[in-house]
């Protein structure tokens, strides 16, 4: 990092907070500062929509997933533009007629309190555990890389983001968002541009292409009907549809993007524009991780790159094993150019054995070092992140892009969990007071005090938030993390929602009842992994509604 690099991230990151913290200032009712005044257009919604997905996790670990998995993992999103019209269609249109500030509002019209007060705090768990994590992710993968205190940049980027988020609420968070996301898709694109450029001269996109597509990078579209396979056409428009349908129709840190559309054809039309860009903006960042593979396959890569590694094993018994390998590496890798300019040249069958075999070997060798790693960090007593994906792009960023540039990208990767965390203490804030607090707590007090509550709330989830990211240690891929713990409580939820929206016959207390089983059934589903996470969002939204039902039944039975 020079001097140049720290005045780009530094003054980046600042004018963000300064911007939205005095243009947003002074709200006085709730209206205001929970849903913006109602003034926000589509495409500041759809963007702020896109922003509140797209945290510093997708920026991280999208492009190592590509790079060690290859493009096939853009099939989660599939189900995403579907789940975009049926929300336009039956979503927002019942809380735009019924006016709520809250997605669990409407719960309580057509079930209960109870019912209301239950989704809403299992809402509360799951987004508050994925608040920690948007502010943890980024900050262990920088600090490793970038020896930085790991405490002391988690409170740093919690404070940024509690700062505007209390001041401005909603309109804070939405306004930020247009500009934090002009800023990650300016980086984004110069970060392609660099790495296409530093390719061998004879070697233009359309021949990194061949060289992925020869390396399996570019399998996009798998048909496999195997529930054991995470990322096939089926998990994603099924799965992926059930999972988008639950965050984008029932998450309040989505909901709250769009209840201040300034009108239900600026909120349709603000998801239709997530719904159309979503997509190709996934396929890109994969894509960029794809060309990153592509870069390491003509320039010498670490066997392990997260840093950290080495500074566990170098001090252990297994160093000289480790050294080994190190040198297996670089002969694997003198062998897999011959082997690349070799197939740039004919482009044969027998060149894309060659390629496979390769990198077949060069697998092989990483999955040895990382054992080692493995047995290093439990002969002396640490823990440390064997699985690397989230540490590639980062370490082609550092080692490969000119000054200023640097410190862009890490001001992208800053922006993005700052965007998807001011939209999670936001949700979180607004749905404690007036879904809990409000409705149990103070029900007769004016604007103002609940106002006033909001800020508080959101200061104390910011504080946890900081707190939770602070004492976590995450292990494998981040960005499925988020999606896990997602998937655990989200098929629940939408269960929850589709009963209210369709099935009239069932009653509050069948619901409450149902949805308290059907949670302790999915977390044990999880944990006895009866089947991929994504699938979970089916499994939960069909077993609330059926248990619901059997429990209606049997009620008017007796």
């Amino acid at each position: 990092m020079q001097l140049l690099d720290w005045i780009v991230l530094i003054g980046t990151l600042l004018t963000i907070v300064i911007y939205g913290t005095l243009k947003t200032r002074g709200s006085k009712n709730v209206t205001d500062y929970i849903k913006g005044g109602s003034e926000a257009k589509w495409w500041t919604i759809g963007l702020s929509v896109m922003a509140t997905q797209a945290s510093a996790i997708t920026f991280l670990s999208t492009p190592g997933q590509a790079f060690h998995d290859g493009m096939g993992f853009v099939q989660f999103y599939f189900g995403l533009p579907i789940a975009m019209i049926i929300i336009c269609m039956v979503f927002i249109p019942l809380y735009h007629r019924l006016k709520v500030y809250t997605a669990y509002e409407f719960l309580e019209n057509r079930f209960d309190l109870k019912t209301r007060s239950l989704t809403a705090i299992l809402f509360l768990i799951q987004r508050g555990l994925a608040a920690g994590i948007t502010i943890y992710a980024p900050a262990i993968i920088l600090s490793a890389v970038l020896d930085w205190n790991l405490t002391y940049l988690n409170i740093i980027i919690g404070i940024l983001v509690i700062i505007y988020t209390v001041s401005g609420g909603t309109k804070a968070v939405s306004m930020t968002q247009k500009h934090q996301m002009a800023v990650i898709f300016t980086g984004m694109f110069i970060a392609f541009f660099i790495i296409i450029s530093k390719l061998p001269a004879d070697i233009n996109f359309t021949n990194a292409l061949d060289i992925a597509g020869a390396s399996g990078k570019m399998d996009i579209l798998n048909f496999d009907f195997n529930l054991e396979n995470r990322y096939t056409i089926w998990t994603g428009l099924i799965g992926g549809t059930f999972l988008a349908l639950s965050y984008f129709g029932t998450d309040q840190s989505q909901v709250q993007r769009y209840l201040s559309g300034k009108s239900m054809k600026e909120m349709q039309m603000g998801l239709i524009f997530n719904g159309l860009l979503k997509v190709p903006m996934q396929f890109f960042i994969l894509l960029v991780g794809v060309m990153v593979f592509v870069f390491y396959q003509f320039n010498a890569s670490p066997i392990n790159f997260n840093p950290a590694s080495d500074n566990v094993i170098v001090n252990s018994t297994y160093a000289g094993e480790y050294k080994m390998l190190q040198e297996e590496q670089q002969t694997i890798f003198s062998e897999k150019q011959l082997v690349i300019e070799n197939f740039a040249q004919h482009q044969n069958e027998d060149g894309i054995r060659a390629i496979q075999l390769a990198n077949k070997a060069d697998k092989e060798n990483r999955e040895a070092a990382k054992q080692l790693i493995e047995k290093a960090a439990k002969e002396r007593n640490v823990s440390v992140e064997t699985n690397d994906k989230d540490y590639v792009f980062i370490h082609f960023i550092l080692n490969n892009l000119p000054r200023g540039l640097i410190g862009l990208l890490l001001a992208v990767i800053l922006s993005a969990a700052m965007s998807s965390t001011a939209s999670e203490l936001n949700a979180l804030a607004s749905t404690t007071a007036l879904d809990l607090y409000k409705r149990n707590f103070a029900k007769d007090e004016d604007d103002m005090h609940y106002v006033k509550a909001t800020k508080w709330f959101t200061l104390g989830w910011g504080i946890l938030a900081i707190i939770i990211a602070c004492v976590a240690y995450l292990a494998d891929n981040l960005i499925q993390l988020v999606n896990i713990i997602g998937s655990i409580f989200y098929g629940n939820v939408l269960g929850i929602f589709l009963l209210a929206f369709f099935f009239k016959y069932v009653k509050g207390n069948a619901v409450f009842i149902a949805a308290l089983i059907t949670q302790v059934i999915v977390i044990g589903g999880w944990w006895y992994e009866w089947m991929p996470f994504l699938w979970l969002n089916v499994f939960g939204c069909v077993l609330v509604m059926l248990i619901a039902y059997f429990i209606q039944m049997l009620h008017k039975n007796k």
